[in-house]
């Protein structure tokens, strides 16, 4: 089993490195100037012969090599590391999925054109806060907090704003109604979390919704924006099935058709299809 596990690895990462490598010659793809590729991939290969599935059943034998190959193309695609906790990897039946942590979402952002900051408050009853609506376009005019008004407990709103090189803003505000509804519908076990650290959490859920609607409106490329959308949080993922998570997919593709451990591996690559305008569809952030 070791063996065959070898060869999963050297097959799948030689793949995906020679993908990565020919979109970089062609000018598909633009990494990092301080982002290692293999060292990346690396260090993604020793945390997935960790990772195991609800079953307890390792990864790397129950994922096809087709998944693993296309999580670790989303993940170089955007200039992720692993060990940074950028993005996890978890298993959907024989799917592995790319999933990025709000540290990720904000770093793949500032990858987008033109982005120089991100920067997200919660705002506390009594704060003094003050918001402007032109065009559509939202902007926090005044946020004065006191000692006194850093309450936990009372928490009403959120928001991020995203900054341009221009000085321009893209802000979203969400509400604690809006948050708690968002909470409530996702199956992951992190109430405890949410009680604990309620800033953090609500920080961490209007990133998400500002970046997701953000990209989904720039004018970056749709090979970016397609992988930034696969490996999104998504608060059902937990519920979902292989099959679904395959219907989601937006970004090119190595079709590898092989069993996790048993086949050669063949690859059959899939033009990104054109990312479509952002579209809200209820809470998913």
């Amino acid at each position: 089993m070791a063996n065959d596990i070898m060869t999963v690895k050297d097959e799948t990462l030689t793949t995906v490195e020679t993908k990565i490598k020919e979109m970089q010659e062609t000018g598909g793809i633009n990494l990092p100037a301080n982002y290692s590729a293999s060292n990346a991939l690396q260090s993604a290969w020793l945390i997935l012969q960790e990772t195991k599935d609800r079953n307890d059943k390792p990864a790397l034998e129950v994922c096809t090599r087709s998944s693993i190959a296309n999580a670790l193309l989303d993940m170089v695609i955007q200039g992720l590391s692993p060990s940074k906790k950028q993005l996890y990897f978890i298993v959907y039946g024989s799917k592995l999925s790319a999933t990025r942590s709000y540290f990720g979402t904000m770093a793949v952002t500032k990858r987008l054109q033109s982005v120089k900051d991100i920067f997200a408050q919660v705002v506390y009853e009594g704060d003094e806060f003050e918001f402007e609506i032109n065009g559509g376009t939202k902007r926090v005019i005044k946020h004065k907090q006191t000692l006194a008004s850093m309450d936990s407990s009372k928490i009403i709103a959120a928001y991020c704003t995203i900054m341009h090189d221009e000085g321009k803003e893209y802000t979203e505000i969400i509400t604690k109604k809006q948050i708690d509804i968002a909470w409530s519908k996702t199956k992951m076990k992190v109430n405890s979390v949410q009680r604990e650290f309620p800033e953090d959490m609500a920080k961490r859920t209007v990133i998400n919704k500002t970046c997701k609607m953000y990209a989904n409106t720039s004018d970056d490329s749709d090979l970016l924006v397609g992988s930034f959308n696969d490996t999104s949080e998504d608060i059902d993922k937990e519920e979902e099935v292989a099959g679904e998570i395959e219907s989601n997919a937006n970004g090119m593709v190595i079709d590898i058709k092989a069993d996790p451990v048993t086949e050669p591996a063949v690859t059959d690559i899939k033009e990104p299809e054109k990312k479509q305008p952002a579209t809200s569809t209820g809470p998913d952030f």
